[in-house]
């Protein structure tokens, strides 16, 4: 976590705490730890590893009712409650780009960096009701999509 993150957390009164995972087990003990805290709300960070235990994160959030924020729709898909995160499909479309210009002759280390330019916003309703919140209109109305 950045110290703009822990200082813009500690202007609305709130803390910041890094939990990390890359076993099965560790993520339990990691939800077992928030749960002891008394954790308000998660947000899942990018990574591979999280990616591939998506059901495992979407389950123990409903589990312990913790509101969770995932970098992409596939977790909500699976259950979780909201993801801001890059389009996969434009990123497919991305790597489409790259793959045709190394093909007509371009050397792969003189391709500039592309950085996902589209992002979504999903938030999965049952899980909110699951949850007991009610999600705000306004913030219905800026989702990309809504799952019923």
């Amino acid at each position: 976590m950045t110290a703009d993150g822990q200082a813009a957390a500690s202007t609305i009164g709130r803390q910041i705490e890094v939990f990390a995972a890359s076993t099965n087990g560790e993520i339990n003990a990691a939800f077992e730890s928030m749960m002891q805290k008394r954790t308000d709300a998660l947000l899942i960070g990018t990574n591979v590893f999280f990616a591939t235990r998506r059901v495992q994160f979407a389950t123990l959030a409903a589990r312990h009712k913790l509101p969770a924020m995932y970098f992409g729709r596939d977790f909500v898909e699976a259950g979780g409650l909201m993801s801001y995160g890059p389009n996969i499909d434009f990123l497919y479309r991305l790597n489409g780009i790259y793959v045709g210009r190394i093909l007509k002759g371009e050397k792969p280390a003189e391709l500039p960096v592309m950085q996902p330019t589209k992002l979504e916003f999903v938030i999965n309703l049952q899980t909110a009701r699951t949850l007991g919140i009610e999600v705000p209109p306004a913030l219905l109305a800026i989702a990309d999509e809504v799952i019923e």
